[in-house]
């Protein structure tokens, strides 16, 4: 695939629920957005900015009202056939997914969806196996139930049976919402080892600005339908009080080094991970001779 191609991008999509009714209502309108592989993109905004539904145009479960999604450059409703193909190409984890685990064993939860792609024998053996691992399950959990495992053990599960389809692009709905923070931790690492090793567009939907700052390197901003930020998470943290205004925040360390700037330390204004602002804040000792 030519590098300066999206493998995912949208064209002035715009989605209207029961047009024409009384109950009418634009949630997204004109979404210019282009994602590439290898990139792991947060996607942030308030309850009702419009994630959901953009996110479930991405691999065509929404058809689009007016505007376009193009996968590897083609729009993905020219046919029927390649709208299905982009489904397994484009994976997409609602929250909440072990709401969704039905089989016998976890071999059979996360093999259904490569095995209704046609895959078989050996190589269906071998994804399932591959996508465990991707996940941190062990092998001989793969014999047991899914429903008599842990909760965050079951969300593993869950994702695993979407990478198991082997996607260009993954994308996830608050991936650790209702975990500890243990099992938070162990999903993020999941997620980032699956986009390394495959070089896959990771789009993760989240509340959370600590995970998102420390994980992701680029950052969409949603607000009543549009997107309103596109940028590094250093570029769109700097704008605290607008995102503050949309009903976001910004990490909690963020907060603290914009306090102590205001105290008359000459500190970096692009602290949003705590590796960062530990770093930060040894250099300062330093120059100050504390």
């Amino acid at each position: 695939m030519d590098p300066t191609i999206p493998i995912l991008e949208t064209k002035d999509l715009t989605h209207v629920y029961s047009a024409g009714t009384p109950f009418e209502h634009v949630a997204i309108e004109h979404i210019d957005l282009s994602f590439r592989l290898g990139e792991l993109v947060g996607l942030i905004g308030h309850t009702g900015s419009g994630k959901s539904t953009l996110i479930q145009h991405l691999n065509g479960l929404l058809k689009p009202s007016s505007g376009k999604v193009l996968f590897r450059g083609e729009d993905i409703w020219k046919d029927k056939k390649f709208t299905h193909a982009v489904r397994g190409k484009v994976g997409l984890v609602f929250q909440y997914p072990e709401y969704q685990l039905f089989e016998e064993t976890c071999w059979k939860d996360i093999a259904f969806g490569p095995k209704n792609q046609g895959v078989s024998g050996d190589e269906l053996d071998a994804r399932v196996r591959r996508a465990a691992g991707f996940v941190g399950i062990d092998s001989e959990l793969l014999e047991k139930s899914p429903f008599d495992l842990s909760g965050g053990q079951k969300r593993r599960v869950a994702i695993a049976g979407v990478i198991a389809m082997e996607p260009d692009v993954l994308i996830l709905d608050e991936p650790t919402a209702g975990l500890d923070a243990a099992g938070r931790d162990a999903i993020l690492q999941n997620i980032q080892a699956y986009q390394q090793a495959q070089n896959a567009c990771v789009i993760m939907v989240s509340h959370s600005m600590e995970e998102v700052a420390s994980l992701c390197s680029r950052l969409v901003v949603m607000n009543h339908g549009a997107v309103s930020m596109d940028g590094t998470p250093a570029e769109v943290f700097t704008h605290a009080e607008e995102l503050t205004q949309m009903g976001l925040s910004v990490p909690q360390v963020t907060t603290v080094f914009r306090l102590l700037r205001e105290r008359g330390l000459d500190l970096p204004a692009d602290v949003y991970t705590v590796k960062y602002a530990v770093r930060c804040l040894a250099a300062w000792k330093e120059a100050h001779q504390c």
